[in-house]
């Protein structure tokens, strides 16, 4: 996009390190590295081996100079940043990317990868474990035919692709046996990564739908149109935010159910499990024969919660949905954190920049956000009662 020659010349050393910034982060894209290329044999090995052997999993190598990476990034000249709010947001921009390339380089050497993963995403409180467990005690709702997975790959990709013509954005769909989840948007490649011989219901196509395409490709076209590249990038500490607003797409938008809470709040109980030094046949043991959940979402839950080494992330889409849904209903406007890869702590800095003429305004909504089309009252129960 191009920018006004006036709001360049004022904030010379903020575009060029927001540009050079943009050119080293390229390829830190976590997700594409920590996925394992081995997921499909690994499962059946371990369903063989009556789940008592660990998976062995193998890892993509790094295609870039992870200390030469790190030298470029401390070597910006932030202090040549006037603005004192701009300039520390970028000195945190450095560290949070520092600390992504130093869990990128340690995926698979077990311990190293969980501390790095550690400084970057926290892992789960007493209270996320407690909101969990709350989660947990209520019991299953009856199946109906919208939940049985009964639609192919194929079949998905034409359903996302009718949901996209209500945008004008255009992106890649492809196909892989090496994520973990049923779908991912890839955000450098504008890619939606759907995990091949997958079988999906109905319920499942509407949330994929609203969450990957509704928040994570909207935000991502969003900050592609940004002045400023950071929007596209990533702020510091975007994931728990980016989850919530996606979940929270899912709850608006009406395809919400309590079995997905439930997977969110097993979510946090495995990234807890690791915490307690838990093996990947204990979180599964934890997840099959104490919680009961069939060993397929048993093993994938193990799975998203070990990779790498042990890879926490997946506690923030339950902190993210409740710190978005309070966020909601105390009326306060949500466009900020889709205008690219936002975290709600830097929300206000959204506001300044486009008073400034550092940010525009959203080319793409949420349509989901528009109307609550939610009619499960026990998930309204249960939000506003998590602590």
């Amino acid at each position: 996009m191009a920018v006004a020659e006036a709001i360049l010349q004022s904030h010379p050393n903020l575009f060029k390190i927001d540009f050079n910034l943009n050119k080293l982060v390229q390829k830190i894209e976590l997700l594409n590295y920590v996925n394992p290329i081995n997921i499909e044999a690994e499962k059946r090995n371990f369903f063989a081996s009556k789940y008592n052997i660990n998976p062995n999993f193998k890892y993509r190598k790094i295609d870039f100079n992870a200390h030469t990476l790190q030298q470029e990034l401390f070597s910006q000249d932030i202090d040549s940043i006037k603005d004192e709010v701009s300039r520390n947001f970028f000195r945190d921009v450095i560290y949070d990317y520092s600390g992504l390339i130093q869990c990128i380089e340690t995926i698979g050497k077990g311990q190293k990868f969980y501390y790095n993963v550690l400084k970057s995403f926290g892992t789960p409180t007493e209270k996320d474990v407690e909101n969990a467990r709350f989660i947990l005690h209520f019991k299953d709702e009856e199946y109906d035919s919208e939940m049985f997975p009964v639609f192919s790959v194929a079949e998905a990709a034409t359903y996302f692709d009718a949901f996209t013509k209500r945008y004008d954005f255009k992106f890649n769909i492809k196909l892989s046996t090496k994520i973990s989840a049923a779908a991912m948007v890839q955000n450098n490649t504008q890619t939606l990564i759907l995990k091949k011989n997958h079988r999906f219901s109905a319920n499942q196509l509407k949330v994929l739908a609203n969450h990957e395409i509704g928040v994570h490709m909207v935000t991502t076209f969003n900050g592609l149109s940004q002045p400023l590249k950071i929007f596209h990038n990533g702020f510091p500490n975007n994931v728990e935010t980016q989850e919530g607003l996606a979940v929270f797409s899912e709850y608006m938008s009406g395809c919400l159910t309590l079995h997905r809470l439930k997977e969110l709040a097993y979510r946090v109980m495995a990234a807890d499990s690791l915490r307690k030094g838990f093996s990947f046949c204990d979180t599964f043991d934890l997840l099959h024969n104490q919680y009961k959940l069939n060993r397929e979402e048993a093993y994938n839950i193990s799975l998203r919660a070990h990779r790498g080494g042990g890879f926490t992330k997946d506690y923030m889409y339950l902190t993210g949905l409740k710190k978005v849904y309070d966020s909601f209903y105390a009326a306060e406007n949500l466009d900020p954190l889709l205008a690219g890869k936002i975290s709600i702590e830097d929300k206000h800095l959204v506001t300044k920049w486009k008073e400034e003429g550092l940010a525009t305004a959203n080319t793409y909504f949420n349509h989901a956000f528009k109307s609550n089309d939610n009619t499960n009252e026990k998930l309204d129960f249960i939000l506003k009662n998590l602590k």
